[in-house]
């Protein structure tokens, strides 16, 4: 992707190797994956950082990982900023304009003067053509292929209408040197004879020849474009795919939503009126979409809620909190990352069935920095009266059965099971008499 913007790119497999390439050598940048064989990308940050030598390399993290805890774990031992693994071409502009590593940004909305084209020897205004909401990368690439074609043929017009200059110019010469003086002396000799019309020979020639390259770029150019439309349509056609499949992934994940409400709403309405103290009217389920780490954003929210309610009884107790992983069907590679599979797609064609996300992260890492604050904070307020327990099962004991794997099972199928074992249950137990 680097090399696409005319950026020499040296690479290394690893951390420690690339500590040994920076003892010889300087880079602009240094883009830093997170996880990779010994030592990992944040401890090779620190001991970058940490030498004078290399410190003020500007240092940008690659990883699959999200959240503010990472975020704040980066930057505070020096990296200037996160990339994720499914990384947009956009993002990478952005960062090398704020890395000065490109000379400068282009607009990407319609441009102040309008399109001029000579008609007939007079220049005609054509106002733009209006257009949606299309593709950033596709509109780029289309304005610097018609760029390209109207230089060429601007400089291919003006090298025609010299040579037909230039070979005007030479006729009208050959033209005079061949009309015949009339002899007044009746003795002078004969006027010698004409010339013979090379010239314009040469003349038309050359203007054959000019003619010939011009229509020969001209279509050359043409084909280009149309090479390039139709990989444009092809890009626009697998965006237009890839918008479906997360449709149906959410609506499937909205369905699943109101599908577990129901079910707690019944077993809460069907419950016996002298229930337990210590068995809590407070537990719930969230879901947790794939790729957002299991204990933020809805989840932190739904734990605000029910700590503040728990303060408000005078709760005496332990909220424990478990988080479980679905096994995913997915697309991709271990390199560029991956993203659930198209609804349409067989499972038997997946790339990986499983959560590599969850399995890439440690106990600290699963929570973000605001989860963690919250949890630390009603320990405070409440004098340990309300404690927070937190534990990960992982996905071998899935609440909801997968479907059975067949030739003709799809991705939607498996992956709604999946999201719905994808996720955190809330549960309190009292140590109030």
């Amino acid at each position: 992707m680097l090399e696409k913007y005319d950026i020499e790119v040296d690479m290394a497999e690893s951390a420690e190797q690339a500590i040994e390439y920076l003892k010889g050598n300087r880079p602009d940048a240094i883009f830093m994956d997170h996880l990779m064989p010994g030592m990992d990308g944040l401890q090779a940050v620190k001991a970058i950082k940490g030498n004078p030598q290399t410190a003020m390399i500007p240092i940008m993290m690659y990883t699959s990982q999200e959240g503010e805890l990472y975020v704040g774990q980066a930057r505070a031992l020096g990296a200037m900023g996160v990339l994720p693994k499914q990384v947009r071409p956009v993002d990478v502009s952005k960062v090398l304009y704020e890395l000065h590593l490109l000379p400068d940004r282009r607009e990407l909305g319609e441009p102040a003067l309008q399109p001029v084209e000579i008609d007939s020897g007079v220049a005609v205004e054509r106002p733009p053509e209006r257009r949606g909401a299309p593709n950033t990368a596709a509109v780029d690439w289309g304005r610097r292929i018609e760029t390209a074609v109207k230089d060429q043929a601007v400089d291919i017009r003006r090298f025609i209408v010299a040579s037909l200059d230039s070979f005007s110019t030479r006729i009208v010469g050959d033209m005079r040197n061949a009309m015949p003086i009339q002899a007044i002396d009746p003795i002078a000799p004969p006027p010698a004879p004409p010339k013979q019309p090379w010239g314009w020979v040469a003349g038309i020639l050359g203007a054959s020849l000019a003619a010939v390259a011009f229509a020969a770029a001209w279509v050359n150019t043409r084909n280009e474009l149309s090479g390039a439309r139709a990989e444009l349509a092809g890009v626009k056609s697998s965006n237009a795919e890839l918008q479906r499949s997360r449709l149906d992934l959410s609506a499937v994940v909205k369905d699943l939503t109101s599908a577990l409400a129901a079910a707690n709403a019944n077993a809460q309405g069907s419950a016996p009126s002298a229930a337990n103290s210590s068995a809590s009217p407070s537990s719930r389920i969230e879901l947790v979409p794939y790729g957002e780490i299991a204990f933020d954003r809805s989840r932190l929210e739904a734990l605000r809620e029910l700590l503040t309610k728990l303060e408000a009884q005078g709760f005496h107790g332990v909220v424990k909190i478990t988080s479980s992983a679905g096994l995913f069907c997915l697309s991709g590679n271990a390199t560029d990352g991956y993203a659930p599979a198209a609804a349409t797609l067989l499972v038997s064609r997946c790339d990986l069935i499983g959560n590599p996300l969850d399995e890439a992260l440690s106990g600290q890492q699963r929570q973000s920095l605001a989860f963690a604050n919250l949890v630390a904070g009603v320990r405070q307020r409440t004098a340990g009266a309300i404690t927070v327990a937190m534990e990960s099962v992982g996905s071998g004991h899935p609440s909801t059965p997968y479907p059975a794997r067949s030739d003709t099972l799809t991705a939607a199928e498996w992956n709604k099971a999946a999201a719905a074992n994808n996720r955190v249950e809330f549960a309190t137990e009292s140590s109030s008499p």
